[in-house]
């Protein structure tokens, strides 16, 4: 590890008559420039995209894991008595921490977004529910429905599991997909520069055999090359690094009491931190494409 680290900094290390080799303007300088800042930018957000998306399965998971919902389908006349056994038999169940039947505005409240504001519960058959909320030891789901089976017929228990387990199974792919699309900045980023390196190397082919002429070696001549692409990619991504965190801190903020997904798209805490890694990083591909893009071509010159 001392030894790689040794070798970039003598790489990166300013050198007047090396750098004379590349030139400092042009098609090549705008291109490193353009590529770094675009990918650096793209991978800010598919980082936001990332972090998001596993906050957003941690919740889901959580929330969803720790709570059921009974329903009461009962008839009218009935619909009152089995509502209160079925909270008695909640009483006694171990793993439930509370357990209360929704009042009708809430249930309005939960059916308005369908039914409209103006829903009128007598008019419609609609169900009890009754909310459980679950300790962190949690409940046999599967013994709660035999019992509620036998003394409340009308009663149906839902865990939440059919919907909690593609909540988190989506969540969790759009977060690999945001780490997937990092990985495709981070080749695509390589491929642009290898291409910049390579033209630059093509344009300076007479003087590459002057240099050599003169006894320079490879090696000189192909550190020159990585020292200013890898300088140009840390700029560039510098620059789409900071204008990229500026987007997503003006992005808007949904708060604790919506689940909307891109409202809550952004760092928190902490993770403001890690987008300060991407010009570091897109050093390291620029060096590794600059270094193999390099090698490569002057063997082809020899």
């Amino acid at each position: 590890m001392k030894r790689v680290l040794a070798f970039l900094r003598r790489a990166l290390q300013a050198d007047g008559q090396a750098d004379r080799v590349v030139p400092p303007s042009g098609f090549t300088a705008q291109l490193t420039l353009f590529a770094a800042g675009a990918m650096a930018f793209l991978a800010v957000f598919a980082l936001a995209l990332s972090l998001a998306a596993g906050r957003l399965a941690e919740r889901w998971g959580a929330e969803l894991a720790q709570s059921a919902t009974i329903r009461i389908a009962a008839p009218a006349d009935q619909q009152q008595a089995q509502t209160a056994a079925a909270l008695r038999i909640l009483e006694t169940t171990r793993g439930v921490a509370t357990a209360r039947a929704l009042t009708d505005d809430e249930q309005e409240a939960l059916l308005a977004p369908w039914f409209g504001a103006a829903l009128d519960l007598d008019t419609l058959p609609v169900p009890r529910l009754i909310e459980v909320i679950e300790t962190s030891e949690g409940m046999d789901a599967a013994g709660l429905r035999l019992r509620l089976a036998a003394e409340v017929p009308a009663a149906v228990l839902d865990d939440h599991s059919r919907w909690r387990a593609p909540l988190v199974k989506a969540a969790s792919r759009l977060k690999l997909l945001g780490w997937s699309a990092i990985v495709l900045i981070a080749a695509v980023m390589a491929a642009m520069v290898t291409l910049a390196a390579n033209a630059a190397l093509a344009a300076n082919a007479q003087v590459i055999g002057v240099l050599r002429l003169v006894g320079a070696t490879d090696d000189y001549i192909a550190q020159a090359f990585i020292r200013r692409f890898t300088v140009r990619a840390l700029i560039g991504a510098g620059v789409g690094m900071f204008i990229g965190m500026i987007g997503v801190l003006f992005m808007p903020s949904g708060g604790d009491e919506t689940a909307s997904f891109l409202t809550g798209l952004g760092f928190q805490g902490v993770h403001w931190l890690l987008p300060l890694l991407i010009p570091p990083l897109a050093a390291a591909v620029a060096f590794g494409a600059t270094r193999m893009a390099a090698k490569r071509t002057l063997e082809g010159l020899t």
